[in-house]
């Protein structure tokens, strides 16, 4: 997809990937990027660096994206980009609460599902656009510490994928964003609550800043590509996952005990 002269909206937007998402967008030209997230004020706060809108949305509830989207084709005719970018993390394992999963699956995997059927409509009526999903590698690896971080995430990359199988040859560009380690205040406050999945993030490899996360995003979404890897490796950790599982398992194990 050219950027140039486009209308996005990124959830999520008041920090962190999104709010880097939405500085990147303006960057590379889209004519207007909508920051739309539960933090009204600070989804206010980016949008107006970035000379956007600033529009309050609970992803979790379907009414709220589908006003979301309405409001956008509205004032601006079109909807060209949808960035699903919230989520969530427990840091829980069989002690997550039924809470725990209700709340992940709400935000890592309906917000997606809420997104696609406000937007795909409008996209197909005025011929074409994309959809960009905030997936992470645990999507397409696992989540050590975290059950239903890797649960859902996995659901969100298997959702995406259906949907590029769907609606890809009629016009609908469908990227799965897949990072790693990445400094955000999700990660920051995984590593002060001692959560041994963040604490393998940030010892696997580099941990990236999310306007870099967000530079390669915009790189993905111009070149069409479905998987957009921040963290080249990721490629390689998931053909040795899928080649030969057994080994995989055995390597992650192995990283567990030795960080415990």
């Amino acid at each position: 997809m050219e950027l140039t002269g486009r209308v996005a909206v990124v959830t999520g937007g008041a920090r962190g990937i999104g709010a880097a998402l939405a500085r990147a967008l303006a960057a590379a030209g889209a004519a207007h990027v909508v920051v739309a997230d539960r933090d009204t004020a600070g989804a206010a706060e980016v949008a107006a660096a970035v000379g956007g809108t600033g529009f309050g949305v609970d992803v979790g509830v379907e009414a709220e994206v589908a006003g979301l989207v309405r409001a956008v084709v509205e004032q601006h005719g079109r909807l060209d980009l949808l960035c699903a970018n919230a989520g969530i993390t427990t840091g829980a394992g069989l002690d997550a609460t039924d809470d725990d999963w209700s709340r992940a699956w709400s935000v890592n995997v309906l917000a997606h599902i809420y997104a696609a059927r406000a937007a795909v409509p409008v996209m197909l009526e005025q011929g074409g656009g994309h959809l960009l999903f905030t997936c992470s590698a645990a999507g397409l690896l696992t989540a050590v510490g975290d059950a239903p971080y890797a649960v859902t995430k996995h659901a969100a990359v298997a959702h995406a994928e259906w949907l590029a199988i769907t609606y890809g040859d009629r016009g609908i560009g469908v990227s799965a964003l897949c990072p790693q380690g990445v400094d955000t205040a999700m990660l920051q406050t995984g590593l002060a609550a001692g959560h041994l999945g963040a604490r393998i993030t940030a010892a696997s490899g580099a941990v990236l800043s999310a306007e870099e996360v967000a530079a390669a995003a915009v790189e993905g979404i111009s070149a069409g590509r479905f998987l957009i890897l921040p963290h080249p490796e990721v490629a390689e950790y998931e053909r040795r996952r899928a080649t030969d599982r057994e080994r995989w398992l055995s390597s992650m194990r192995r990283i567990v005990a030795g960080l415990r």
